[in-house]
């Protein structure tokens, strides 16, 4: 796959980069470029992510960040079982614990979430930092929904980190996910008022918080575009009626 001319390798991480000093240089640039396209199209074009994944992995496929960038790319792109082999593969290499909640919603993503909450409750989980515990609550109330259980899921997101009013990297997310399964349970009063605080919690628009909130409040979003299209419309058959009318009274004239 084509590489950018504006891309280098030396985008990636510093961790990455000594991670790929085992290979011979030329191999060792070629690969990093691949990690910094896999990072720089996960979010707008996974599928272009995946793409170059697989080049990386291709390449370099005993390099526990290239496994590790292969599962991301195979998760956002839905191929969960890909995803968790990788996931698998990269945790062997380096022992890190780090993928534990991804690892275990891919095997949500897999329809067994049963299988999920095991590994919420595993000794696994003490290891993680607060991110990451925080994460797998996430992933384990998710689990909860899957299996219908949604007065279980409301009370697995009920945390110190839920009630705390300091605004971390996973507070919006965490809001949110409680205030959409207390509206799944017909709690449409918490669910509006927990809404409204991810919508505070959100400040790099991570969640559609903003809109779910507005639609509870019955506010409905006009597109402005199709607005201005309409009164152009409006207007063309104004001038239309009109050069009409104007046609009318020449004839008038002549007659």
């Amino acid at each position: 796959m084509p590489i950018p001319e504006d891309v280098t390798g030396e985008e990636i991480d510093k961790d990455v980069r000594q991670e790929l000093q085992s290979l011979p240089k030329t191999l060792a640039d070629d690969v990093a470029k691949n990690l910094v396209m896999v990072a720089r199209l996960l979010d707008e074009d996974p599928e272009g992510a995946y793409g170059y994944s697989r080049v990386a992995l291709r390449l370099a496929s005993r390099v526990a960040a290239v496994r590790e960038a292969a599962g991301f790319a195979a998760y956002a792109t839905q191929k969960y079982g890909e995803a968790l082999a990788e996931f698998r593969a990269a945790k062997r290499m380096t022992g890190n614990i780090d993928l534990w909640p991804v690892m275990a919603d891919c095997e949500r993503g897999l329809g067994r979430p049963e299988k999920a909450l095991d590994m919420a409750g595993a000794p696994e989980v003490h290891k993680l930092d607060k991110a990451g515990q925080v994460e797998m609550r996430l992933v384990a109330a998710g689990a909860r929904r899957d299996m219908g259980q949604l007065d279980a899921a409301i009370v697995t997101l009920q945390s110190p980190e839920l009630a705390s009013n300091s605004v971390q990297p996973w507070t919006a997310r965490l809001r949110y996910a409680y205030a959409d399964a207390l509206l799944a349970a017909g709690r449409e009063p918490e669910a509006r008022e927990w809404f409204a605080k991810a919508v505070e919690a959100d400040r790099d628009g991570s969640t559609d918080a903003s809109d779910r909130l507005a639609e509870l409040d019955g506010v409905e979003f006009v597109d402005a575009l199709t607005e201005d299209e309409a009164e152009t419309e409006d207007d063309a058959e104004v001038d239309a009626e009109a050069d009409g009318e104007g046609g009318d009274a020449a004839e008038e004239q002549k007659d």
